[in-house]
């Protein structure tokens, strides 16, 4: 790993940790802390995902046309300015605008961070260098969460007020390691489209991207967009689970992630994504059978809280899977130079389906306790299906980028760019 690559991976770890470090404690700080109500609350979650939909658009053109690093800083500026005011906005306005800002820079941050990583690898380490991405977000998140809540304190609002403020520094910490990056001269995109509206169509014509991207719909859509909504209400409606192993349930998603990333990478080297994928599917399809006899089994408390927390380490085991295959074949499906577009749409897709997946589960989850596991049972069934015709959309070294490698060795030191052409 290279020293660009390594400071790319720490603004990776370090915009997690941000994410972590604040979003976990909104909801308590604009109800209670400010004494805004839940309303302007959950107005304020919502805003989030609504400034997501609103910048990602853009910001897949942006990186095309003036590079993911300038994207990057003026996200991270953004960002950093949207925290610093969320900690001293008082009135329900500011807020909503201070979160807007702050959403807004954390969303363009991703695609903008992921297609420095494709700058940054060949095909041959690209599937390792997001792997290592994804590991380092979720220990992110995971420590942000940790440190935040020993800060906070509902009875005073300065602690909140520093909880973001150190936010909004660390963000320009970021900008600060960011700058040292050079970047590599960036391809002349051949027989791009000229304007916005033109990119998006030839994105559209990609009809391995398009299934790539229904694909990635439904995987947020069945997993993430369950995970703080409709799960955890199904979990303490039917399972009767209580917060503290809510909790503990989560961290052993966690945890699943950081022992198993790096293992689950040797097997996934030399598999066909598609079948990774398809994979994935199968495993998140028995989660939610693990999910269904927790909540209508009737089994013992202590039987129900155990496959509950088994149900969210079944999704850790499919998350790890998944972080070295899908990332990579939205890049290698991008043409030369149009990495960041392809980043932002499948970004895009993503937080769709985080505000459509807690809008749907969130109450089936609380009330239709069968019907929410088998749709979302089906919906995981509903992956391997999609992957399965995706891979008849890629080409050989597309499906398993291992091949290319091989196919070098037997031609005797062919260029890969000449193996994939061929292929």
């Amino acid at each position: 790993m290279g020293a660009e690559m390594r400071r790319i991976h720490v603004g990776n770890a370090l915009s997690a940790f941000g994410l972590g470090f604040t979003v976990p404690y909104l909801y308590v700080y604009v109800a209670q802390v400010r004494d805004l109500g839940a309303m302007t609350a959950g107005l304020v979650l919502a805003v989030f995902a609504v400034a997501a939909l609103v910048v990602l658009p853009f910001a897949g053109r942006a990186i095309v046309r003036r590079g993911p690093l300038p994207v990057l800083l003026t996200a991270l500026v953004t960002a950093s300015v949207g925290a610093l005011s969320l900690g001293l906005a008082s009135s329900s306005t500011t807020v909503l605008l201070s979160a807007a800002a702050l959403g807004a820079g954390q969303a363009v941050m991703q695609p903008a961070l992921a297609t420095m990583i494709v700058d940054f690898s060949s095909a041959e380490t690209r599937s390792r260098a997001f792997a290592t991405q994804f590991f380092l977000q979720n220990l992110g998140l995971g420590v942000g969460g940790l440190i935040g809540g020993h800060l906070v304190d509902a009875s005073r609002a300065s602690s909140f007020t520093l909880l973001f403020s150190i936010e909004a520094a660390m963000f320009l910490l970021l900008v600060v390691v960011m700058v040292t990056v050079r970047m590599p001269r960036a391809p002349k995109v051949e027989g791009a489209p000229g304007g916005a509206r033109g990119s998006w169509k030839q994105l559209l014509g990609n009809r391995a991207m398009v299934q790539l991207c229904a694909v990635g719909f439904v995987l947020f859509f069945a997993c993430y967009g369950q995970f703080e909504s409709g799960l955890s209400a199904y979990g303490v409606e039917a399972a009767g689970i209580s917060t503290s192993a809510l909790g503990t349930a989560l961290a052993a998603n966690t945890a699943m992630i950081v022992v198993a990333q790096f293992a689950v990478l040797r097997f996934v080297e030399r598999r066909k994504r598609s079948r990774v994928i398809a994979a994935v599917g199968l495993i998140w399809a028995f989660a939610w059978v693990v999910a269904g006899y927790a909540g209508l089994g009737h089994a013992s408390q202590t039987m129900a809280t155990a496959a509950f927390v088994s149900t969210y380490a079944l999704f850790g085991l499919g998350e790890a899977m998944l972080s070295p295959t899908v990332a990579p074949l939205v890049a290698d499906l991008a043409p030369s130079g149009m990495a960041g577009q392809y980043n932002s749409a499948f970004a895009l897709v993503k937080q769709l389906a985080l505000a459509v997946g807690p809008a749907v589960g969130g109450p089936m989850g609380a009330s239709l306790h069968a019907p929410y596991v088998v749709t979302f049972l089906l919906f995981s069934l509903g992956i391997t299906f999609l992957a399965v015709r995706l891979g008849r959309q890629l080409t050989p070294v597309q499906n398993q980028p291992s091949l290319a490698k091989s196919r070098v060795v037997a031609r005797g030191g062919a260029s890969a760019d000449a193996v994939q052409t061929a292929a």
